[in-house]
């Protein structure tokens, strides 16, 4: 076989399978995605300053604080984030991060697909020896009935093998506390049905912080546009505010940042 047909095979492999990227230095950027085996440094990590966010000021404390210690090389909590869309979870990830950051630096975020679970024992041998502690964020969290993922997350967060290093907890986020789908036939389709339930709650049980975010109020509602309105030197009229968040049906964080979009872009300013 000649050179030119054997260079032109392993081409061809690499092409079909090609090496896993390179990881970036785990110190140098404040945000990173774990992706294909690499941790690759955020293009733009620009959390939103923890003081916009309006309506949750108790889990904000909760959070920040258990993100202090982790940061400090102290005993600190994996945390679920769970409840309604928009309310923040996501938001409050970021901007509690962000301001640790702020405050003492050593605190990175890894965001992590939820749908690549089995990918995180590998993250995980990857950091354990860095000198930085970690917050890896798995964004909108859930499973479906029948499905292994609950079984392996219980694992990682206590009492596997592979469980975390110390310099990492997990922020998941996810709209049911129990994270599993449950069904209406669990209440009347098995024999003790307060065992179907206790098994998919055991999940939730695992995170040592867990923090409810709930549908605002209308005053809360209106407080947050002005607040954002206010960070970016816009006008707004509260009644228009209500109307928009009307037309949605829904009153939360996403809805008030989506109107005051729509307010920046009418009065020509850029966010």
């Amino acid at each position: 076989m000649s050179d030119a047909l054997l260079t032109r095979i392993v081409a061809a492999l690499e092409r079909m399978s090609p090496p896993p990227p390179a990881s970036a230095d785990p110190l140098a950027a404040p945000a990173y995605v774990w992706r294909d085996g690499a941790l690759v440094a955020a293009r733009e990590f620009s959390p939103l300053p923890l003081a916009l966010l309006e309506g949750i000021d108790p889990q904000k404390a909760q959070l920040t604080d258990n993100l202090r210690r982790l940061a400090g090389g102290l005993p600190a909590h994996d945390v679920l984030l769970w409840g309604a869309r928009g309310t923040g979870k996501s938001a409050l990830v970021k901007a509690a991060v962000g301001q640790i950051q702020a405050e003492q630096g050593k605190l990175a975020l890894i965001e992590v697909a939820g749908d690549t679970l089995d990918a995180l024992p590998p993250l995980f041998d990857r950091i354990a020896g860095v000198d930085r502690a970690f917050a890896i964020f798995i964004d909108d969290l859930g499973f479906a009935d029948g499905d292994g993922g609950p079984r392996r997350l219980r694992s990682l967060l206590e009492g596997g093998a592979e469980a975390r290093p110390a310099n990492a907890r997990l922020l998941v986020t996810a709209n049911r506390r129990h994270i599993v789908e449950r069904h209406m036939s669990e209440q009347t389709d098995v024999i003790n049905p307060r065992d179907v339930a206790d098994d998919k709650l055991a999940l939730a049980d695992r995170f040592g912080l867990s923090l409810g975010f709930h549908v605002v109020d209308q005053p809360t509602y209106v407080a947050m546009v002005a607040g954002y309105a206010k960070a970016h030197g816009l006008t707004f009229d509260p009644q228009e505010a209500i109307a928009w968040a009307t037309t949605r049906g829904h009153r939360s964080g996403r809805v008030a940042w989506q109107y005051v979009v729509e307010l920046a872009g009418r009065q020509g300013t850029v966010l």
